[in-house]
């Protein structure tokens, strides 16, 4: 796969394919986010979108790919039990008392400390910190396994750093946003579930919203919505929760209600001001 292969996102990767909500835009004319009422049908912009995002997949999918499919079936590992139905519901309990570069790390040593270091870490391989190179190496570091990290790097600097992606997303060559418009790529998890579980590894699906644009008056590539779920493949070393593997699929995707899109200096606003969470079980 090149990272030009901007249609053949959807399958294995840090992100699926996009899941497209019906939206009622502003009339305000100018301004990227406003114009009117998107139908059913697809819009020429809405094509433009899809495609960029669809890029963002591909090249994501590309770095990141594993050895092999990770497996999310339910059923329990050597000495692991299996998957028990429950809700995501707050236990009062901290998830971590440390951070490693910026990251939430030293989860406890139980399946709840399983689902916090899904959640988090899959914040932070979400996060606009991927497209930067010196924060990309220390998300890098704190989440994969050891073996894994070094075997990633190399692969995650070159698909974050091809001009010809960045250009196609609307990103400066140093993968930084115009002048004018401010960089959104963040994941927001809804629940997790442990599928399979023993004392030094753990399977974990992470259900996340994901939003990913540019917004700003002059954006071609406005702040949009998907949903998707990742199957995390975590090995506990060194007395913490670490990625050795994981796959994504598309979903699952609520029905979209009929509201009206912010504009461009709304949503940049929102993205200053609302900061994100450390996450727990």
């Amino acid at each position: 796969m090149s990272l030009d292969d901007g249609a053949s996102g959807g399958g294995d990767g840090e992100y699926g394919g996009v899941g497209q909500t019906r939206t009622r835009l502003p009339d305000r004319g100018g301004d990227v986010y406003g114009g009117a009422r998107r139908g059913r049908s697809s819009s020429r912009s809405l094509v433009t979108v899809v495609g960029v995002i669809a890029l963002l997949i591909a090249a994501i999918a590309f770095a990141n790919r594993g050895g092999g499919e990770s497996s999310s079936s339910g059923g329990g590992g050597a000495g692991g039990s299996k998957a028990e139905a429950g809700p995501t519901a707050a236990t009062g309990t901290r998830p971590v008392q440390s951070k490693a570069g910026g990251i939430p790390s030293g989860f406890a040593h139980d399946r709840q400390g399983a689902q916090s270091a899904a959640a988090n870490y899959g914040v932070a391989l979400g996060s606009t910190g991927m497209f930067d190179a010196n924060q990309r190496r220390t998300i890098v570091n704190a989440v994969y396994a050891p073996e894994v990290a070094a075997a990633r790097q190399s692969d995650l600097d070159k698909a974050y750093s091809s001009e010809k992606f960045l250009a196609n997303i609307g990103l400066n060559k140093d993968g930084t946003a115009p002048d004018g418009e401010t960089f959104v790529s963040r994941i927001v998890p809804v629940g997790t579930k442990v599928t399979k579980y023993s004392t030094d590894s753990a399977t974990v699906e992470l259900w996340y919203t994901s939003l990913f644009g540019l917004s700003g008056e002059g954006s071609t590539n406005p702040v949009s919505e998907s949903w998707y779920t990742t199957t995390y493949q975590l090995k506990w070393i060194n007395g913490d929760w670490k990625v050795s593997d994981f796959s994504q699929k598309d979903g699952p995707v609520p029905v979209g209600r009929d509201q009206r899109a912010s504009t461009a200096d709304d949503m940049t606003k929102a993205v200053e001001e609302y900061g994100g969470f450390t996450y727990a079980r």
